[in-house]
């Protein structure tokens, strides 16, 4: 693309135009070399801010490239932590009891349910009443008679009232990745799978 029809001005075509206009002006009536120096000192000043502007925005790059290598690097550090995470779905190994927990926006009683595969109902919890917050609970992994479930992938269904409630499931971190900008830095987490670092509720 001819340089003249780029959208930014490069020195070479600054100092074409000044040779164009040197040309083509009256010798009876020559242009103030004021006006040369003035154009020449705002083109210089034009170039310096560009060139800083370049400068920040690779200063930026690079410290932003820094920060979530520093990210990743300290989220290193939850690997074999558990973490409460959001999640509807919880893993049942078949004897290992479940955490989770349920953000309840303002006080009142708080039921937990624990649905199978097919979406009945194996057991309910009655938390009883709650202030607001993030409010924990354990599954034992049987159902509303007592008696063991099979191993599998539970759904959990939280309400006050009529109200829904989102739900948190506590899990072990395996693992710390960085998935790109619009991710950033997540967490792997068992029974889970990935999660953004931001969406950690708690550190157990």
């Amino acid at each position: 693309m001819n340089s003249a029809l780029s959208s930014t001005m490069t020195q070479a075509d600054f100092l074409q135009l000044m040779t164009a206009q040197l040309q083509a002006q009256d010798p009876t009536n020559p242009v103030d070399n004021s006006q040369f120096v003035s154009q020449m000192a705002q083109f210089s000043q034009l170039s310096a801010t560009q060139q800083l502007d370049t400068d920040l925005q690779t200063f930026s790059s690079n410290v932003s490239s820094a920060m979530q290598t520093s990210q990743v690097l300290n989220s290193s550090n939850l690997v074999n932590r558990q973490v409460m995470v959001p999640s509807s779905t919880v893993s049942f190994d078949g004897s290992d009891s479940v955490t989770g927990a349920v953000n309840v926006p303002s006080s009142g009683s708080v039921s937990v349910q624990v649905l199978d595969a097919s979406g009945n109902v194996v057991r309910t919890m009655s938390l009883g009443n709650q202030s607001a917050g993030l409010s924990q609970f354990t599954w034992d992994g049987t159902d509303d008679n007592g008696n063991a479930v099979a191993q599998g992938t539970y759904t959990l269904s939280a309400t006050s009232g009529s109200t829904s409630l989102n739900t948190y499931v506590a899990g072990t971190v395996t693992g710390v990745g960085y998935g790109g900008s619009s991710l950033g830095t997540y967490l792997q987490v068992s029974g889970v799978g990935g999660v953004s670092l931001g969406q950690v509720a708690q550190i157990l």
